[in-house]
């Protein structure tokens, strides 16, 4: 097993804001970042060495970008099998394209786990409003249909209530296949984003409480207030995953917590995820340098928590009236400012986010909300 050591090139498929960080991780520890999508002006583009900018169909550029780098990752799922076996042919790909296969398509990930004995929600796969029909008498209600591939943050997701809503909701998939999945009345949600290298070591970054809006995580916050043996299941959990899965580099793995205190997996995300961006400011190792280390076949790092933290992310809706105060954010002495150069703020888009590092989790989660609070109050025109 040979390292891809500092001063050699690696690639990332993709060119949002996880990107960014791991090109400044991996900046910092003196590698080389190569990036593609179909995209120029890039978050992750803005800090790269290069920035290829075509069609992920475009399987020549592909090839010409993995002749470029020692090694490509991922920084999102949603990149087609066909790029990444192209990409394959020229360049180690971790995590490989068979983890990528099975956690970008709801329907083979929630299989994978239902296979392999880990706890999830009851699920049918859906083809047609009789498929529905059926699943719903199957799995009961409320019930939540979802597109089978590419979705994230909510999207292609419809809530089925009464039996009457069924056809509009079926309709909502537009033709695409579907699962539908029971309503678990949760708890709280957790996840735990962990690591596992070339040698099959593994990290993990103890479990974290998230909080969503819109289907949007908006909150995070370290360490998660669950019982201690909630918190060893749920990393028990996470490390059978990525070993059965055979994962190089990182995963986060997002569980339900029940109110019976069962855990659940709900979602895999085989990639930095925005509920470990904490630990770019708590931890000895962030979660982005440690998917360098693991990829490139490096021992990982500590991921020791240095101080209990708090992550708030800022959406595009915070520009709708001027552009934000960051200077009343920035006197917050405690907090971190993480934007990520993208350059049109939408309605629902993830602009940056805030860290806080407080005493306790809930002083952090204070601070983290007080600061973006700050950011609205005196907009600057």
């Amino acid at each position: 097993m040979k390292a891809i050591l500092p001063g050699s090139t690696v690639g990332v498929l993709g060119s949002g804001q996880l990107g960014r960080m791991f090109a400044i991780a991996a900046r910092r520890m003196g590698y080389r970042v190569h990036t593609f999508s179909p995209d120029a002006d890039t978050p992750t583009g803005q800090v790269a060495d290069k920035e290829y900018d075509h069609e992920y169909e475009d399987l020549d550029a592909v090839r010409e970008f993995a002749r470029s780098v020692s090694v490509v990752t991922f920084e999102f799922e949603n990149v087609p099998s066909a790029a990444v076996e192209a990409a394959a042919q020229l360049a180690h790909v971790r995590p490989s394209g068979s983890v990528l296969h099975t956690t970008q398509h709801r329907l083979r990930e929630k299989t994978f786990l239902q296979t392999h004995g880990f706890p999830c929600a009851p699920f049918r796969h859906v083809r047609t409003l009789e498929d529905l029909t059926g699943a719903l008498e199957a799995v009961g209600l409320p019930a939540v249909l979802k597109t089978a591939g590419f979705g994230y943050d909510g999207k292609g997701q419809t809530r089925i209530n009464s039996n009457e809503e069924a056809p509009a909701a079926f309709g909502a998939l537009r033709g695409q296949e579907g699962v539908l999945e029971a309503f678990v009345d949760f708890e709280r949600e957790v996840s735990v984003v962990a690591a596992r290298g070339l040698d099959g070591e593994f990290k993990h970054y103890g479990v974290v409480e998230n909080t969503h809006s819109r289907h949007i995580l908006d909150l995070s916050v370290a360490p998660a207030y669950v019982e201690e043996r909630t918190a060893r299941e749920a990393v028990r959990i996470a490390r059978a995953v990525l070993e059965e899965l055979d994962v190089v580099g990182v995963t986060c793995v997002e569980f339900f917590l029940t109110r019976e205190g069962r855990l659940l997996v709900n979602e895999l995300a085989p990639r930095p995820h925005n509920s470990g961006h904490f630990t770019f400011d708590a931890n000895v190792t962030s979660q982005f340098e440690q998917q360098l280390r693991a990829v490139c076949g490096l021992p990982l790092g500590s991921t020791e928590l240095l101080s209990p933290a708090a992550m708030a992310n800022l959406l595009g809706d915070l520009w709708a009236e001027g552009e934000p105060d960051w200077r009343a954010a920035a006197a917050f002495p405690n907090v971190k400012l993480h934007l990520y150069g993208k350059t049109e703020a939408r309605k629902g888009r993830k602009m940056g986010h805030l860290t806080a590092l407080a005493a306790t989790p809930e002083e952090a989660a204070r601070a983290a909300l007080a600061a973006r609070a700050a950011l609205m109050r005196s907009p600057v025109l």
